[in-house]
């Protein structure tokens, strides 16, 4: 075997590790092809996972009605007028959150890769399509969210008092708290992050780090 041959085999070995070790750093900025299909039955929910190859069906209660569904890469969901209903691929089970007398949604359900959000005149409800698991926020006397945000591995919903921010890598809503005479003026997702911007602050979260990262607006830091 050449010296030359064997220099090359290591180059593009180590080009190989290099791109990986890239992909594997920015998992949460590429969009997945989708990995689940939802069947409503008459009597039943059917998630079909194309990453196992299994199935999982969730039984509706006499008189259940779905009101909407969803699925898009990871994560799938359905919606009656009991509970919500929500699951990832290679997940043994739905998971699902029921709601109170008097709950609705405020909003339609909002639905990434590997999140999804839901908001209602109670709570802020997620799903972490990593762990397959939900996770929710309770929402304060006249507290509502005025703003939310989802892309592939991350979401935020913001309201007049505080921001939560939801990640599939590490797991439930991580909030940062705004200040009684801050204004939300913008809130936007991309990939795995997402930015809220007031009139003082530009804050950041990092799905992969569950962590809000702050710069205050004119004073050059």
């Amino acid at each position: 075997m050449s010296r030359l041959w064997v220099r090359a085999a290591l180059l593009a070995g180590l080009g190989s590790f290099a791109v990986a070790a890239a992909a594997g750093d920015n998992r949460g900025a590429f969009p997945l092809e989708d990995r689940l299909q939802l069947i409503v039955q008459p009597r039943s929910v059917l998630a079909i996972d194309g990453e196992t190859g299994g199935q999982r069906e969730e039984a509706l209660d006499l008189g259940e009605r779905v009101l909407a569904q969803g699925a898009d890469g990871r994560v799938a969901f359905a919606i009656t007028d009991r509970r919500l209903l929500a699951i990832a691929a290679g997940s043994g089970s739905f998971q699902e959150a029921r709601f109170a007398r008097g709950e609705a949604l405020a909003s339609p359900a909002a639905l990434g890769d590997r999140v999804a959000l839901f908001v209602t005149n109670r709570r802020v409800i997620g799903f972490d399509g990593g762990s397959g698991n939900l996770v929710e926020a309770r929402l304060g006397p006249r507290e509502r969210v005025e703003r939310t945000a989802v892309a592939n591995s991350v979401a935020v919903a913001a309201t007049a008092r505080r921001a939560l921010g939801l990640s599939p890598f590490r797991g439930g809503f991580f909030e940062v708290s705004l200040g009684l005479d801050e204004a939300e003026l913008s809130l936007a997702a991309t990939g795995d992050i997402a930015t809220l911007t007031t009139d003082q602050r530009i804050l950041t979260f990092r799905a992969a780090t569950g962590g809000w990262e702050e710069r205050r607006i004119g004073l050059g830091n």
